[in-house]
């Protein structure tokens, strides 16, 4: 029987990037298997443009490694993937649309990306074809460029083979195997004769394939094909190899050369989902039936554009489905299944994104983890609601319809809602919440009945004020002043238990949590690396029992790294309960007053002091009390069964309006957590930071006699100093507001991006974190900060700006 160290199934550029990087790393034992000949999926009708700057910085270093990889293919494999570094221009036809090129060329600077913002003359001078008719500007990017998305899968198939990897086309996968959670090989079918190839490994990188291949072993994989047009026109005079690529999101078209013609497509608002059922056997280098009704919306604005395309005559049009996921962010990972890796769902972006794909899936295979922080990609996001063909096709139906629109900071997705909600949601909605969605949650922004009480010239300018209220400031300032009940049911919470947990806990987590039974402990959990892979509060609720609370958003995430660490003697069981308990935030300086009304148990300070957990009591209601915050306030985290939530939040609601209670939201947590500099992993941390260059030192026990994962990293981390430090900025103009990625300079020089930013009502001040190198870290240190193309002072505050004696935590 045929063994592999990993078997790849898909020979698009997905699968031949990862068998290149995988040899690359010195895995020579890989089979890559196709059921047809390589790129005969989507691969081959892909348009082929290559842009660098996205909207995270994961994505947008994988793009920039893509394109330096493609300027060398033709050289290293002899296969040229016919590489046109020709630029690439992006257009602004609104005011808000050139406020989106302001922030992405301020964005750029971050990279070193030479992307500048350019006029609409200057424009028209490097695509002199275009109209200006209602453009305001544009930005330029000259290393963009695009290539033959076939000569690129060739390119890297050849790389792969020259160093040893076996590529074997019309080699059908039919099978999947595994044992014990493990899988074990794939069964092929090759000339109507079937063999087994045994494996550690086994990539699924089938495009709009990999649901079928994923249902092999049990894993979703959450993809709808989507109908994607583009046309060829007639040769154009004046177009030539060098034109740069031109995309105009406001009339919804892209556009690049093509033998003397022009290569036009877009986006249109009506999508056309196809292969709900599943994708027909025989759909190898097949295309669809062109669509001319569907893709008049996109001909009228690139006529708009570019007016000689309407005199053109069209060559050919390519109507061919692509693999779309219900939040626009590749599939990537290893699945719940060991050893079963997925890369796939590439959104059509997924030719410029093939080289950073197969590197960081390479990496990911190879060392257990990948370079970059790439939870927002990880199959493990996804829960279970996904499962749902219905829900999956609304989601990314809605993704695919506003592919082009301005994406602006805090913006809600509407499609398959409302689908998971707390039992106070009909509660909440009676107060007047503005729900937002999180992980399938409803959850509270903000309440807009307490917008009256707010201060309306406290609106941040430009996008930031666009998705909000000032009910926000309302509701802060009275948590501050008096009390905010704040619904956090969508809390992820697992239970970790057995004879072995106390041992597993100690070797996961960076702090102590061997500590008596009702203690609570911040603590991070780290890899290898000593990167932040997660950031959560542990409690001890028995010898052998232990609560974990985490983000909505990142509860699988946890989860799963958990998960890939239990021992294999069954002495530890994880469970998630998220579901199984509501959570209320209670906190403020009326916060005891309120509960000690509710309760007989004493919750003072001396009998339930700040970091401890107990068993008590509101009302009627049995509750597992929490003394904790997020806020930097005194209160508790309130955990009931399900079933008692509505009648805990009436409880506390009842006994504490009269003493200034006000329902608030997930908005208003963010402003008060940004002024006691609490960190949001995410975005403040991540595995690319430590809990030194987070400022997180206070949270590792390097002295706990525990070898703990990411012991070794730290050890070293600390005797050579942090390479970086998180800082607090205070800004200039309270009303210049960061949302994060804002280019950071001090002396002149770009050091650093902001990770996180919004406004301290307490404090009156504009608040950003950023990382700084050390030198420039100091306290008092002065720089400036690009907000939308302005340059606003800030100074490096200590932290917290509120409450820096946490007096108020442990009244």
């Amino acid at each position: 029987m045929e063994h592999a160290r990993a078997v790849i199934i898909g020979g698009g550029v997905g699968g031949t990037s990862i068998a290149y990087h995988l040899v690359e790393l010195g895995w020579t034992d890989i089979v890559l298997v196709d059921r047809a000949e390589l790129t005969s999926g989507s691969t081959f009708h892909s348009a082929g443009l290559v842009g660098q700057l996205r909207s995270s910085v994961t994505l947008t270093r994988m793009m920039m490694y893509g394109a330096d990889l493609y300027r060398r293919l033709a050289a290293e494999t002899g296969t040229d993937p016919a590489w046109h570094e020709v630029g690439s221009l992006r257009l602004a036809s609104s005011p808000e649309r050139f406020e989106e090129l302001r922030r992405q060329a301020g964005w750029a600077k971050t990279f070193g990306l030479p992307l500048e913002l350019i006029s609409a003359a200057e424009a028209e001078a490097l695509f002199p074809l275009m109209s200006t008719e209602g453009v305001l500007g544009a930005v330029y990017l000259p290393t963009d460029g695009w290539l033959d998305p076939s000569g690129l899968a060739l390119a890297l198939a050849a790389g792969a083979r020259a160093r040893g990897a076996q590529i074997r086309t019309h080699t059908r996968a039919v099978g999947i195997g595994s044992r014990a959670g493990r899988v074990t090989g794939v069964t092929v079918e090759r000339n109507g004769e079937r063999s087994e190839i045994l494996a550690d490994v086994v990539v699924n990188a089938g495009g709009m394939f990999a649901p079928e291949i994923g249902r092999m072993v049990g894993v979703n994989v959450p993809i709808i094909p989507m109908a994607h047009e583009y046309v060829f026109t007639e040769p154009i005079e004046g177009v030539h190899a060098g034109l740069p690529q031109l995309r105009d999101p406001d009339n919804l078209a892209y556009f690049r050369e093509e033998v003397g013609g022009l290569c036009m497509g877009g986006y249109e608002r009506h999508p056309a989902p196809w292969a709900l059922d599943g994708v027909p056997a025989d759909f190898n280098g097949k295309l669809l039936a062109p669509d001319w009704p569907r893709f008049a919306e996109i001909m009228d604005g690139a006529v708009r554009r570019v007016p000689a395309i309407g005199d053109a005559g069209i060559s050919r049009m390519i109507n061919g489905p692509e693999a779309f996921t219900p939040d626009n962010e590749f599939i990537l990972g290893e699945s719940e299944v060991r050893g079963f890796f997925v890369a796939a769902g590439f959104c059509a972006h997924g030719i410029a994104g093939a080289g950073g794909i197969g590197r960081q899936m390479a990496t990911w295979i190879v060392e257990g983890e990948p370079e970059l922080d790439l939870w927002r990609m990880d199959i493990r996001r996804f829960e279970a609601a996904y499962g749902s063909r219905a829900y999956t096709l609304a989601r990314t139906t809605e993704v695919y319809a506003t592919y082009y629109d301005i994406h602006y900071p805090h913006e809600e997705r509407l499609a398959g809602r409302p689908l998971r909600t707390s039992p106070t949601y009909e509660i909440l909605a009676g107060l007047g919440a503005s729900f937002g969605e999180k992980s399938g949650w409803e959850r509270p922004n903000w309440f807009e009945s307490n917008a009256p009480a707010g201060d309306e010239s406290l609106r941040p300018r430009g996008w930031a004020g666009i998705h909000w209220s000032p009910a926000i400031g309302a509701e802060a300032l009275a948590t501050r002043r008096a009390a905010g009940l704040f619904d956090e049911t969508s809390f992820a919470k697992l239970e970790i238990a057995g004879p072995g947990a106390t041992a597993f806990l100690g070797r996961m987590c960076a702090n102590e949590i061997d500590r008596p039974v009702g203690s609570i402990v911040y603590t991070q959990l780290l890899d290898r690396r000593g990167g932040i892979q997660a950031d959560l509060t542990v409690t001890r609720l028995a010898d052998d029992l232990y609560l974990l609370v985490t983000g909505t958003a990142v509860g699988n995430h946890d989860a799963a790294w958990l998960r890939r660490h239990l021992p294999d003697d069954g002495s530890v069981a994880l469970r998630d309960v998220t579901s199984s308990r509501v959570c209320f935030g209670l906190w403020g300086p009326r916060a005891r007053d309120i509960l000690g009304s509710v309760t007989r148990d004493d919750v003072s300070d001396a009998s339930f002091p700040h970091l401890t957990a107990r068993e008590i009591t509101v009302g009627s209601v049995p509750v597992l009390a929490l003394r904790v915050t997020y806020v930097g306030e005194l209160g508790w985290e309130l955990y009931a069964p399900t079933e008692y939530g509505r009648a805990l939040w009436t409880t506390v609601w009842g006994a504490g309006t009269p003493l200034g209670l006000v329902a608030a939201g997930y908005r208003a947590i963010d402003a008060l957590r940004l002024e006691k500099g609490y960190r949001v992993w995410s975005s403040d941390i991540t595995p690319d930071e430590t809990p030194y260059d987070a400022g997180l030192g206070f949270a590792v026990a390097l002295d706990k006699g525990v070898d703990f994962l990411g012991r070794d990293a730290l050890i070293k981390a600390k005797a050579t100093g942090p390479r970086k430090r998180l800082r607090c900025l205070v800004l200039n103009d309270p009303r210049s507001v960061c949302l994060g990625n804002e280019p950071v300079r001090v002396g002149g020089e770009i050091v650093g991006r902001v990770t996180s930013g919004g406004y301290g009502f307490a404090v009156e001040r504009s608040i950003a974190y950023a990382y700084l190198p050390p030198d420039r870290a100091a306290i008092g240190t002065r720089g400036e900060v690009e907000v939308f193309g302005e340059w606003i002072g800030f100074e490096v505050a200590r932290e917290p700006l509120y409450d820096p004696e946490r007096a108020r935590i442990r009244s």
